[in-house]
């Protein structure tokens, strides 16, 4: 048995009275799982198999096939439900898409999944593919997918399940934002969120279903605000942001659950290192009169399921020589923290800002800019390997070069401060060019002291000036609100890979020192 953390504090009394005929549910839940089969070290990146065996890993698949059973061997009447996003970050997805996931996900046996962005990621086909392997329902409340050939008739908004003879109704939710951040394509139209929940659960109610929760792939942020914004939603399943909720950790953003009204709102932070358990009480009358519970840490007091273990290596096999070659060594931790790497100028984020421009400086680039939403782990301090590298660049995207304007430049850098506080992935991390920010000030206005380099020296930005920048093709094509280099003159978008622009760079170090110098500063 594993540890379990069910603090007194976390059990919320939300009705008076006992009801005359209560169902108890329990909610086991999973978000941004990202293809992390395997177990993944404290920095979220690939776990040594020594490391596993020494007891410093946590997650992986095994480990939840097992933590699963017990949690449903506990429970009165059960569901596990996703909150998106459990494509992409390893060679797994790249190599299998959706396909493994959706081998793994049926082992696992959910209920239902929203849709996340990054299933979007290689357009609605691959999409529709996994959608056509599993038997669970994929839903999407806030997008109409008419008009998508792909995925007409295979999404739905929401659903209703049985549970212990009880109907139970679901909903999903995706990112209002999608089509800036992932590749949906222009037939799928995103909607208001809390406007086509209110539509689901005004029809769901009226069918007589009166326990509905909600699976959002939208931020801790965004489900607080739609559950202020709607009537009738009992529970939130949330996802997209990573976020750890809970009633014993001091590294927790908010208590589990969080409740806004009536309705409680769960997130289990991300990659399989927690299971979500979330215990509900129902009356008769489907209002919530109790909810308690605490995301369940997949560490190593969680044993590995050995049939998951042996399949997981067999369909490794065809990447290991990949992922295992080492490529230099690093003198300490690049740090790729999304909490660190989406507020502030990183390790993680001068490596790659400083490897592009590296690779096109003989072609006359002088500014790089690197999304911090494609940075998507650490790298711990010793050998590097090119599996390490992939896991923090797992999007095979491509290096991107183009011209544009200092204007566009400074532009550019307000929208990366513009959703600071949602801590979202367009935040730039940058080379050859230093910028300032003030959150304290409205968004479009916070960016200033933008400096460049000529030469040896720091100069202002001249607005009129036209410079040569290097960044990656998903911002160069306007993903992550970039829509300012769209139409950018001199644009080419098939460079090389970015992960093999920065594995070169670090292998030309030799022995890498992750450094920051003060080319961001916040005010």
């Amino acid at each position: 048995m594993y540890r379990r953390f069910l603090a007194t504090a976390a059990v919320l009394a939300l009705g008076a009275g006992a009801a005359s005929a209560e169902f108890k549910l329990t909610i086991l839940h999973t978000n941004d799982f990202h293809d992390r089969y395997e177990p993944i070290s404290k920095y979220d990146g690939p776990c040594a198999p020594e490391d596993n065996t020494a007891g410093d890993c946590f997650g992986g698949s095994a480990r939840l096939v097992t933590a699963l059973a017990e949690a449903r061997a506990r429970a009165e009447n059960s569901i596990l439900v996703d909150g998106g996003d459990q494509f992409q970050g390893t060679l797994f997805y790249t190599y299998y898409k959706g396909k493994m996931t959706a081998e793994f996900m049926t082992k696992l046996g959910y209920d239902a999944m929203t849709v996340g962005n990054h299933e979007f990621d290689d357009g609605p086909e691959v999409l529709a593919g996994f959608i056509d392997a599993v038997g669970f329902p994929v839903l999407m409340s806030n997008a109409d997918v008419s008009m998508e050939p792909a995925l007409k008739d295979k999404i739905a908004k929401s659903t209703v399940i049985e549970k212990g003879g009880e109907k139970i109704g679901l909903i999903g939710l995706t990112p209002l934002d999608t089509p800036e951040i992932a590749s949906p394509g222009k037939n799928v139209i995103f909607t208001d969120p809390a406007q086509a929940v209110q539509g689901e659960v005004d029809k769901l109610t009226a069918e007589g279903v009166t326990k509905i929760i909600v699976l959002s792939h939208s931020g801790y942020v965004v489900d607080k605000k739609v559950a202020a914004e709607t009537t009738g939603v009992d529970v939130i399943v949330g996802g997209h942001d990573n976020t750890y909720l809970s009633n014993v950790s001091e590294d927790a953003v908010g208590p589990y659950p969080t409740m806004v009204g009536d309705t409680a709102i769960v997130q289990a932070y991300a990659y399989g290192k927690f299971l979500g358990e979330l215990n509900v009480v129902f009356d008769d009358a489907g209002k919530i009169t109790s909810a308690s519970g605490e995301p369940l840490i997949m560490d190593k007091a969680v044993a590995e399921d050995s049939d998951t273990l042996a399949r997981i290596a067999e369909l490794a096999k065809p990447l290991d020589e990949i992922r295992n070659k080492v490529v230099a060594d690093t003198s300490a931790e690049i740090d790729g923290n999304r909490d660190v790497c989406r507020q502030v100028e990183c390790t993680m984020g001068n490596l790659v800002a400083d490897a592009q421009l590296a690779r096109v400086k003989d072609q006359g680039v002088t500014i790089s800019l690197a999304n911090s939403g494609g940075l998507r782990a650490s790298i711990d301090a010793g050998e590097v390997t090119m599996g390490e590298v992939l896991t923090v660049l797992p999007f095979q995207n491509t290096l991107a070069t183009f011209e544009t304007t200092g204007q566009t430049l400074i532009d550019a850098l307000e929208n990366g401060v513009s959703q600071y506080e949602e801590k979202a992935g367009r935040f730039l991390q940058v080379a050859g060019m230093k910028y300032t920010f003030d959150i304290s000030q409205p968004a479009g206005s916070r960016v200033s002291d933008v400096l460049v380099a000529e030469g040896d020296q720091w100069v202002p930005i001249d607005p009129a000036k036209t410079y040569l920048v290097v960044t990656n093709n998903y911002v160069r094509n306007g993903g992550d609100g970039f829509k300012m280099f769209v139409d950018a003159p001199k644009a080419y978008d098939f460079g090389p890979d970015l992960a093999d622009v920065v594995a070169e760079f670090l292998a030309a170090s030799g022995s890498y020192a992750p450094y920051t110098d003060g080319r961001i500063t916040k005010k």
